[in-house]
């Protein structure tokens, strides 16, 4: 029974408990700081005054009726006895000088610092001064009206810090029944001599928690609404500085920023915008853009814009020709997407807009640049190869004059016709083979130089263009080993391929991946030295081809490792080559074309093992 009582009265018990920590327990150190105790002691010692006015009136009002009583008698007062009828004006005199007292106290430095003890004292010195007279005079002054003024008009006036209202409470309290015990003094009412009086300490009691409570609720609700303004401020001060922030952005981006109605009208605009279209302030493009559609060279580029944002919502790239305002025609590139509300309605368009006039000019100058190197240099270079090689094949170490002829290479165009023998006469002149093979082979690396530069640029303006088929990969390996082993003999080089024939088929351009196996096998021919092992292999993980092409040679660092793919980079360690870099280059580009990705593990004298993945789907 003990222990079901026990737990019976653990709940309420634990709730009570509960319930009182959470209404009166100490504030945490993070809710009580530096600027809500300067707050409430300003808000204490402005209180202070008015309470003090407050309290010099009251006390005036006292000491008018207790003068007028000396003339003029009231019967209400009769009871009291005779010493505390003529005394009392001496009593409310002296509480009036504490008053002035306070008074001159408060406008020092130390009631402007300290009101919490400006407020002890004068409280202290109201309700104490009847106490000290009563005591002096030898009776006990239950000073219910007094007292209940007092603490009231505190509470209401000053509800801050409700412990300063519960120490001048008990202070006086603890005079009137201790003190007063202690003499054995009685109370001057005949009906209530004793000074424990049931009805009084009760009264007293309730009023002095009532008061408490009240103040404190009452601080507890001021210092809530503190820290949520301190707290509100923080935000607006931060929310000021990040629209500073942003407004910079802003007002200083290089791109055009903008917000557009579906109607066709700009709502919001920068300056980098209005500098694109030509205008100086902001306010000249929000207010003569009423059509958008006017400024594109092509009236139909608006009607695609707002067609492809219904459809996705977004735009990315969209390049557009536009008149400026003096006339003249620029490139745009456009990057938005559509805003809409809760329930899907579209309000406007937002993004950016990038001029993009010197790019086109830069690639329509790259696309000449290209043109030359392909008619220009390319055809020429192919020209010298075919002589060179009809010199080769008639017997040029022997002074003699090779004749005309057109061989098909395994270049895109044919190679040009071998150039006469001039009428004139001349000497011929002998070259040995071994030169004109040196000749041949520079030929043959000056078209593979400019086929891969070439290659490289059309990439980077249009991807590569897969032609995809049914793919086994075992199949590309063998063709690409096969076209290789020229090169391997000449390196001594071995070559282990464990391809497997029963790989899954993927879905990929076979031509591509052949160049991506030779680049990756040239690649590691011109960065080591002759006798090289190279093995090839490739496995089947979930729903991927995973492919390698490992040797053992010098490795490379991870420096060079993490710019390996990257266009132009040439590792230091090639022997004897004059190529860009191109090759790696393109087999990520081709990787990447086919959803795969590429990489290599390497590390110095520990080898390297290239890998890439092909999607099986």
């Amino acid at each position: 029974m003990g222990k079901v009582a026990r737990m019976l009265m653990a709940t309420p018990f634990t709730t009570v408990q509960s319930w009182w920590r959470k209404i009166f327990s100490a504030p945490t150190t993070d809710e009580i700081n530096t600027l809500y105790k300067a707050w409430r002691n300003r808000f204490l010692w402005q209180r202070l005054r008015l309470w003090l006015w407050l309290a010099l009136i009251c006390l005036l009002s006292f000491t008018l009726r207790d003068i007028y009583g000396l003339f003029f008698p009231f019967q209400e007062l009769q009871q009291l006895p005779e010493v505390v009828r003529t005394q009392r004006i001496v009593i409310n005199v002296a509480m009036l000088m504490s008053i002035l007292v306070c008074f001159a106290l408060h406008k020092t430095k130390l009631g402007r610092h300290r009101p919490d003890l400006l407020f002890l004292g004068s409280s202290w010195s109201i309700s104490l001064a009847s106490q000290l007279f009563a005591t002096l005079t030898g009776f006990a002054l239950p000073d219910t009206i007094g007292w209940s003024l007092l603490f009231l008009s505190q509470a209401v006036l000053m509800p801050v810090c409700w412990i300063l209202h519960l120490l001048t409470q008990v202070s006086v309290l603890v005079y009137y029944f201790g003190v007063n015990t202690a003499l054995g003094l009685e109370t001057p009412i005949p009906e209530h001599p004793g000074i424990y009086n049931v009805t009084f300490i009760l009264y007293i009691f309730w009023f002095c928690t009532i008061c408490d409570i009240g103040v404190y609720l009452y601080d507890r609700l001021q210092r809530s609404e503190f820290y949520a303004r301190q707290e509100l401020e923080s935000a607006y001060q931060k929310l000021k500085v990040a629209e500073a922030k942003y407004r910079t952005i802003f007002e200083n981006a290089v791109e055009g920023i903008f917000q557009s109605s579906p109607d066709g009208r700009y709502i919001t605009a920068n300056p980098a915008l209005a500098r694109i279209y030509g205008y100086s302030l902001v306010e000249e493009v929000t207010a003569n853009f009423t059509d958008i559609e006017q400024f594109y060279v092509d009236p139909n580029r608006r009607a695609e814009f707002v067609r492809l944002m219904e459809k996705y919502g977004r735009v990315s790239e969209f390049e557009s020709q536009i008149y400026r305002r003096d006339g003249s025609i620029v490139w745009i590139s456009e990057k938005a997407y559509a805003v809409r509300d809760e329930q899907g309605k579209l309000l406007y368009y937002e993004g950016l807009i990038e001029d993009i006039t010197q790019r086109k000019q830069t690639e329509e100058e790259l696309r000449v640049f290209f043109h030359a190197v392909s008619h220009d240099l390319r055809n020429p270079v192919l020209g010298t190869l075919m002589v060179l090689k009809n010199l080769l094949n008639q017997g040029a170490g022997t002074g003699e004059q090779g004749t005309g002829g057109r061989e098909q290479g395994g270049n895109s165009s044919p190679l040009p016709p071998a150039p006469r023998p001039s009428t004139s006469f001349q000497s011929p002149i002998p070259v040995s083979r071994s030169i004109l093979e040196r000749m041949i082979q520079s030929s043959d690396r000056q078209l593979n130089l400019i086929n891969s530069l070439m290659e490289t640029h059309i990439s980077e303006m249009q991807g590569v263009v897969l032609q995809r088929q049914t793919v086994q990969l075992l199949a590309v390996v063998e063709a690409a080993i096969a076209d290789l082993e020229p090169l391997l003999e000449q390196n001594q080089a071995k070559l282990t391929n464990l391809v497997s024939a029963d790989l899954p088929l993927v879905n990929a351009d076979p031509t591509q991946l052949w160049r991506v196996f030779s680049n990756l096998i040239v690649n590691a021919l011109k960065h080591n030295p002759p006798e090289l092992l190279l093995t090839i292999n490739a496995t089947h993980k979930d729903d991927k081809i995973y492919c390698t092409v490992s040797d053992n040679g010098v490795g490379i660092s991870q420096q060079q490792s993490d710019r390996l793919f990257d266009l132009y980079f040439r590792g230091a360690s090639i022997r004897n080559s004059v190529s860009l870099g191109l090759g790696l280059y393109l087999c990520k580009q081709i990787i990447h074309a086919h959803g795969g990705e590429i990489g290599v593990n390497s590390a110095l004298d520990a080898g390297a093992t290239f890998w890439f993945t092909l999607p099986i789907s």
